[in-house]
Order: C-alpha cells, then structure tokens, then sequence
C-alpha cells in the first residue's frame, strides 16, 4: 500500500522539535484537565429521594447498591425492550469495564443501570459477556430524574451517600463518555486517528462514515459473549 500525501519524512532532530511543541500542548490540556477534575471536586450536589432499584436478588434501594462504599458511578445503558441487540455503542463502551475490583480502593463501586426489565438485561449481560452488576430501574423515575430516561439516551452518573441520604454528583452523555473510554486515547495517537469523516485529516488518508469501525452489539458478543473461550 501507498501512503499518499503524508507528512515530511525529516531528520531525528527537526522531528524531535515537531513533537516537543506537539508536547507543549500536551500538557497544557494535561492541566486544563486537571482543573476541571478540581472544579468538579467542588460542584454543588443534589439530595436524590430513596429510588428502589431491582437487582439480581431483588428490590434494593439506592444507598443500598453502593453495598456499603460511599461512591458510586452508573452508566445508564440505552434499553428496547425484547430487541434481539441492544445500542452498539453502549455495548462497546460497557464491554470495556472488566477488573473494576481496583475501585475498592478508592472507596467506590460501579454498575450498569437499565430501564428494561432485569430478567432480560442479565441476559443480554451474560450474552456480551459483561461483568458487572446490573440493576433495573424500571417501574421507577430513577432514570428520567437523571437525564436517562427510557426511549432515551444514555448516561453517566456519579454519587455520594453519607449514610442512607444519596446526592448527585456529576452527570454526563454524548461525547462526554469518551474521557470514560480507552479506546478513543488509543486510537487518536495512531497516525491515521479513528479514520472518521469528521476528523481534520491530511488529504487523501483514510476516511469512513463515523462509528463504522466501531464493534456493534453482535461483534462484541462474538468476541467476549457467553460461551467464548478464554
């Protein structure tokens, strides 16, 4: 294959200076970053009224499902009920959660919420091979009180509780996942990017329509699902 209009190829030392002022603006987003982490740290809360989910052994209440930690993160995955596959793009972010036994440390827990009902969302769990613990919160508002209502989109949401009193810390959707992701790092050092129509590009490299190369429902439970062999 022909690479077609790529960068100069030039000398070690004008490429090490290409990158040392690439690196510049590295770390200049490295610490705007981290002041958003700080001003996040700070962001008032909103007291939540005791939701009862369901879980694998029942009705639970909210507080309940930190199962004693004081931090819980949610992804609010998007639910049909009875389809065959559901939102690709939920399902290629969640399959990316394994070892989440690290947050112990940090006095954390993470889940997967839904609005379907349970019984079909521990199958469609087991059948793309998830991991963590998923709750239902259908008969309940939990969902459209935090921006992830059923027929809706998805969400990301964290929590304090300070006893059996939960409040809401952050919330995020769209593109705001990607930070949550390490896909999208990974691919964004490569010289051709995610390769999507969107992207500020040199002429004539690779371009496809956006979230074509992304694993839908069916690739991820080929790869991971229930019944694949370690």
């Amino acid at each position: 294959m022909t690479i077609e209009n790529r960068p100069p190829v030039v000398d070690q030392q004008t490429w090490a200076e290409a990158l040392g002022e690439l690196r510049r603006r590295e770390k200049a987003a490295t610490r705007e970053l981290d002041a958003i982490a700080a001003q996040r740290r700070r962001l008032p809360m909103v007291e939540l009224p005791d939701y009862t989910l369901v879980g694998e052994q029942g009705p639970v209440r909210l507080a309940e499902v930190f199962q004693g930690r004081s931090q819980l993160i949610t992804y609010h995955h998007m639910w049909t009920d009875g389809a065959e596959w559901q939102c690709g793009g939920c399902t290629g972010l969640t399959t990316q959660y394994t070892r989440l036994d690290f947050l112990d440390n940090y006095d954390a827990r993470f889940v997967i919420v839904t609005n379907g009902p349970l019984e079909e969302a521990l199958a469609y769990r087991d059948k793309v091979g998830n991991k963590m613990p998923w709750y239902s919160a259908a008969g309940s508002s939990f969902g459209a009180d935090v921006d992830a209502a059923p027929n809706e989109g998805f969400a990301v949401n964290v929590f304090l509780r300070d006893g059996d009193t939960v409040y809401r810390t952050w919330h995020t959707n769209g593109r705001g996942t990607e930070q949550l992701s390490y896909t999208f790092p990974l691919v964004d050092i490569l010289p051709w990017g995610r390769q999507e129509e969107w992207q500020d590009s040199p002429a004539g490299w690779p371009k496809s329509p956006t979230y074509s190369k992304w694993l839908d429902s069916p690739d991820v439970a080929r790869l991971y699902g229930q019944g694949v062999s370690a």
